[in-house]
């Protein structure tokens, strides 16, 4: 499962280009075939809300390998996504379309790198790609 927070749907429309030019679709679409490419199954999802996305991570415990999650603007605030992320069995990595430490000071905290195995930021679409690369990989050594 690959959870994306607030705001990310709006990913490529951005005019200061923080985040890049791909669009959400468009990224949805390419993580869709990078998963293909590695054998494996891929739920992509959205919301703008904390609540769905601790839901979604509390859904992932039953059904996932392993969970990407870019968290968003709630990276910096949200211990309930914390806490989820903490009872999740298995390998989590944080990716983030920016470099969060080339940021404001407020996003060089992140509570979700608390429960992260690893984390991706500041590659654009090429960190979510190798973010599921890396979780292909993870997946394989606990499966192994």
């Amino acid at each position: 499962m690959f959870l994306n927070g607030p705001n990310a749907n709006l990913y490529g429309l951005d005019p200061s280009g923080t985040y890049g030019t791909d669009s959400f679709p468009q990224i949805e679409a390419a993580c869709l075939a990078r998963a293909t490419e590695l054998g494996m199954a891929l739920d992509f999802r959205q919301s703008n809300h904390e609540g769905v996305l601790v839901d979604w991570i509390q859904e992932a415990r039953q059904s996932c390998s392993g969970l990407l999650i870019n968290a968003a603007g709630l990276t910096y605030t949200s211990v309930s996504i914390l806490d989820a992320l903490l009872a999740f069995p298995g390998p989590i990595i944080e990716c983030h379309m920016s470099n969060i430490w080339k940021r404001e000071p407020f996003r060089h905290h992140s509570y979700v790198s608390r429960a992260a195995t690893g984390v991706v930021a500041g590659l654009g679409l090429s960190g979510y790609l190798l973010g599921l690369s890396a979780m292909a990989e993870l997946i394989g050594d606990t499966e192994a």
